[in-house]
């Protein structure tokens, strides 16, 4: 388990590679979707692999790396890949740049990610905004922390409130700007598994019948840190591929990384918008 002071010990590198640049949203950008950070204007660019304590991206489509700059006239820090618990990482350390964004001054998070597409009346290629999210795989990152006097991790107080995950604003200014540019923009639940095999296609029963529109191997655990860090959340899944048992067909990576560079212009047009007035 991490203690402040090594999240303190990364922000400061990070501070100091930004040479006092000072963003405020933090964008974590899914497998194959990493291409909007190539966007940003005037970028600064820090390997995850030199930031102290914060361990590296392996999964395909994931560069593992930070960019900070201008994007759509906001200073942004957007993270081109992510990392995730099948790399063998604890739920704190797939969250660990989050907070490591908090303490640099980052306030908003917009997370996006590749998804399996659980409700039947979805189709690949769909764009999908996060209303809530479903995690019944993993203890929370914050498990085993015994609070307040013994917990080394800087948080005050042990228990948080999950009620508005994704924030409610961003979600109303995410229907606004997809019907401004005319994007249909579905809505619904993220339910999170661990990978990083794909689903059974009897799981993808069980998860539909709880409630799950979407499914996908990450965005729990750093939107769990954001909230926890006061932040404010707005998240979008990618409809890559139909979840399994839905289409007679096997599931494959270059499928998830296909299908997001197809949806690149919709998916650039949907976050410029969103980014801008948050």
């Amino acid at each position: 388990m991490y203690k402040l002071a090594q999240y303190q010990e990364s922000a400061a590198y990070l501070r100091e590679r930004l040479e006092g640049f000072a963003p405020e949203t933090l964008l974590i950008l899914g497998s194959g979707l990493g291409f909007l950070a190539e966007e940003i204007i005037n970028p600064i660019r820090v390997s995850y692999s030199n930031i102290p304590h914060m361990r590296a991206s392996t999964a395909p489509g994931h560069a593992g790396c930070f960019v900070a700059g201008v994007f759509e006239g906001k200073n942004v820090l957007a993270m081109q890949g992510r990392l995730h618990l099948y790399e063998g990482y604890a739920p704190e350390e797939t969250a660990f740049p989050v907070r490591v964004a908090h303490l640099i001054g980052v306030s908003k998070l917009l997370l996006t990610c590749a998804c399996g597409g659980v409700n039947m009346d979805y189709k690949v290629g769909d764009l999908v905004l996060m209303t809530d999210y479903i995690n019944f795989t993993h203890p929370g990152l914050l498990a085993g922390y015994a609070g307040n006097s013994f917990d080394l991790t800087g948080f005050e107080h042990r228990f948080f409130d999950m009620g508005q995950a994704f924030d409610m604003e961003y979600r109303s200014l995410s229907r606004e700007i997809a019907a401004q540019i005319k994007i249909p923009l579905r809505e619904g639940v993220y339910f999170y598994m661990t990978g990083p095999q794909y689903e059974t296609p009897a799981e993808i029963r069980a998860i539909r019948i709880l409630g799950g529109d979407l499914v996908g191997m990450s965005a729990v655990h750093e939107t769990l840190m954001a909230r926890r860090c006061g932040m404010r959340v707005a998240g979008f899944g990618l409809v890559t591929n139909m979840a399994a048992g839905v289409l007679d067909q096997p599931l494959s990576e270059e499928e998830v990384l296909t299908e997001a560079k197809n949806a690149a212009p919709r998916f650039s047009a949907l976050v410029r918008g969103v980014v801008r007035g948050m």
